[in-house]
């Protein structure tokens, strides 16, 4: 279950079988596997000890896989950077993750340098040559961590999701049985930063000894031109994304008859954007259902598809539906999904109250609400406060800490509103102090600067006072209510009728 030794045992058994298609290069396992274990042994060279912390801040490529590959060879621990995120939010999750080197790819090195973080960052992979395996270097237990990811939680920071070795081969081991094998040229749409191309394709890849296909970003034309080039079999994308996919696929349509299986999650896949690709690519969008915490829980299967459903449980995952009180609901009433799995995440990096809290009775507490009808389960919202922006987690409390820097800013509010392409928008409330002004614009720019793109406001609306409950806590709940029962503000935001 050592994520090293699986690279290994795979390029063992077929070395020359492509690993990486990306753009004009190809890899093999081979060569991956040696690049990895050279790698591996340098970060050892360097004194780092198993267990300790190494951020990635790399787009799909190559070098983001060794390392990977070499961190979980070392015994060390990856932490993953967004790509999109900002200098304070890249300094956080260093600072938070102790974290002692960071590799940032070389266009993105500048947002890293600013991070002001207290760890050597390297904007390029180490010279290797002449460089060998360690001969300290032994495979890392099962059971010790191997990755890092941070999510946005229901508080301002976000929290350092940690999975296992253990826990990551469980994963791919369940998101591959039945859906891919070794033949499979995979297709991810998002980043290898996130917990989906991570754990639902780059590891069932090489679990299964397939070839994956790396897009260093996102476009819909690129992501059609790379089924036809490399005859791409495995798809998977945010709803948002395959809703681009799709859009493309119609004005211009590609060959896509080698795709036979196509996944969409990270947020509720539209019925209407299922049928859509149906038509388009002559197979179905199946809905898969997961979090940063465990993944895949529900899949709908092809042989028993229920459009607009999460799917049934996969193997490995077993799912509660409880109330308030911890009790188990009927079958067709809501309540709150409770997952065991060996797939489970250990808790979160630094936070044994949040932990304990996720964890408790040895169910993983999603926050997430839904129903079940027979083995199918059905989402019916979230029981936090998470803005889910084409896949992406927003705290409202995260935005509201940036705004709340700006000096004309007395009070905010940050809600979600709902949007047809990207599920959600982020929309803020503000109230100006006295004698201050500002415009939308402005606020926009300022939060721009302290904040990943995707968590700003799409529009910022001005009150005169929020609405508070009696503690004096600004009511989001009285906010969103706001949105949806006045529809010129809905149509402010872009969301009427949404």
């Amino acid at each position: 279950m050592n994520l090293g030794s699986l690279l290994h045992a795979k390029a063992t058994g077929n070395p020359q079988k492509t690993a990486l298609f990306c753009g004009s290069e190809a890899m093999s396992y081979q060569a991956l596997d040696e690049a990895s274990t050279r790698l591996a042994g340098w970060f050892l060279a360097q004194g780092l000890r198993p267990g300790e912390r190494v951020a990635i801040h790399w787009p799909n490529s190559p070098e983001t896989v060794q390392l990977f590959f070499a961190l979980f060879k070392a015994g060390l621990i990856a932490v993953t950077v967004n790509v999109r995120l900002k200098p304070p939010e890249i300094g956080y999750i260093l600072d938070h993750s102790q974290a002692r080197m960071c590799f940032s790819e070389p266009a993105l090195a500048a947002w890293a340098e600013q991070s002001r973080a207290g760890c050597r960052i390297y904007t390029g992979l180490p010279s290797l040559e002449g460089v060998g395996a360690s001969p300290a270097m032994q495979p890392a237990d099962p059971d010790q961590p191997a990755v890092i990811l941070y999510t946005s939680g229901t508080t301002a920071r976000p929290k350092g999701v940690t999975h296992t070795h253990r826990t990551l081969f469980l994963t791919a081991e369940s998101m591959a049985c039945g859906l891919m094998d070794a033949s499979d040229i995979m297709l991810p749409l998002t980043q290898l930063m996130h917990i989906a191309a991570l754990t639902c394709f780059l590891l069932p890849c090489i679990y299964l000894g397939a070839s994956a296909v790396l897009m260093p970003s996102f476009d819909p034309r690129a992501v059609l031109d790379a089924v036809e080039r490399f005859r791409c079999t495995v798809l998977f994308g945010l709803p948002a994304l395959m809703q681009f996919v799709v859009e493309e696929q119609a004005r211009n349509p590609r060959r896509v008859g080698t795709v036979r299986t196509a996944i969409s999650g990270g947020d509720t896949v539209p019925i209407a954007l299922q049928d859509r690709f149906a038509t388009l690519f002559g197979l179905p969008l199946q809905e898969i259902y997961g979090m940063t915490e465990t993944l895949p829980i529900t899949l709908n299967p092809k042989e028993a598809l229920r459009p607009g459903s999460m799917g049934v449980p996969k193997d490995g995952f077993e799912l509660r539906i409880v109330d308030a009180a911890g009790k188990d609901v009927r079958e067709g009433e809501t309540g709150e999904v409770l997952v065991r799995s060996a797939a489970n995440c250990i808790g979160y990096w630094n936070d044994p109250e949040a932990s304990e809290a996720l964890l408790a009775g040895g169910w993983l507490h999603t926050g997430d609400l839904a129903s079940r009808d027979g083995r199918h389960y059905w989402f019916k919202g979230r029981k936090k406060q998470i803005i889910i922006r084409a896949g992406s987690n927003i705290a409202p409390q995260e935005v509201e800490e940036a705004l709340y820097q700006h000096p004309a800013v007395m009070e905010v509010g940050v809600v979600g509103a709902p949007d047809r392409v990207y599920g959600q928008q982020v929309v803020s409330f503000v109230v100006l102090r006295g004698g201050q002004t500002a415009n939308e614009e402005c606020l926009r720019r300022f939060a721009r600067q302290r904040l990943a793109d995707y968590k700003v406001p799409e529009r910022i609306l001005f009150l005169d006072e929020m609405p508070k409950n009696a503690t004096g806590k600004v009511q989001r709940r009285a906010l969103k209510e706001m949105l949806l029962s006045h529809p010129e503000l809905l149509e402010r935001c872009g969301a009427a009728g949404a």
